[in-house]
């Protein structure tokens, strides 16, 4: 309730609302078609309730609908296919949608490199991203993140191990992500994902994390 004296609060507005027409619904399906039969790790949730999650975040962060067809596809290339299906997504929604989905996976190619070095690659790759494709890494790692925390609360350590880094690892690789997506300048979503990391590690008991090395 607002109250005399009392400053209101409010979200930054677009210029102009974001329009989600025919390309959408057809990235919607496309993800849908792909990520058939796959579910967040350790879970029955389907894995598409991740990548709506992550286009809702986009969205509210100030993406257009480029960037929210870019989250639903987001992991399309590295869980689907590897590098020929990041041709047929540049074939389907464009160059600009490829790029920043090519900017969000870490490995593309079968089978995968080793868990660490394709974290540590991937982070040094987002020192030079552009903001498009560090809007989409962010809002994903949020998502991830605020998923970890709710499950940490319901089932505790055992949480960690779904994960390759395990405790050390995936502690190390969210704390890192967040430090390099707060720079240059903090946002919605980075905020976000600083307060999520942030609670993760008081969860755990705040205490130092080492890098796993």
């Amino acid at each position: 309730m607002k109250t005399a004296g009392s400053k209101e609060k409010r979200q930054p507005q677009r210029k102009h609302a974001v329009k989600l027409g025919a390309r959408f619904l057809r990235a919607f399906q496309f993800a849908a078609e792909k990520h058939a039969g796959q579910t967040r790790k350790a879970s029955t949730i389907p894995y598409i309730a991740h990548l709506i999650g992550v286009a809702s975040l986009v969205l509210e962060g100030g993406g257009d609908e480029d960037l929210a067809i870019a989250a639903l596809l987001h992991d399309v290339v590295e869980d689907c296919g590897g590098a020929p299906m990041l041709k047929e997504v540049r074939r389907r929604f464009g160059s600009r949608v490829a790029k920043v989905v090519d900017g969000c996976t870490d490995a593309d190619t079968f089978p995968k490199a080793p868990w660490r070095e394709r974290k540590e690659k991937y982070i040094r790759h987002l020192k030079t991203a552009d903001a498009d494709t560090r809007l989409v890494s962010a809002a994903d790692k949020l998502n991830n993140v605020r998923s970890i925390v709710s499950d940490y609360r319901a089932i505790g350590e055992s949480v960690w191990s779904r994960f390759n880094g395990g405790r050390e690892g995936t502690l190390w690789y969210y704390r890192t992500l967040r430090d390099e997506l707060l720079r240059p300048k903090r946002n919605r979503i980075t905020r976000e994902l600083e307060l999520a990391v942030n609670e993760l590690e008081s969860l755990t008991g705040g205490k130092p994390v080492s890098d796993g090395r």
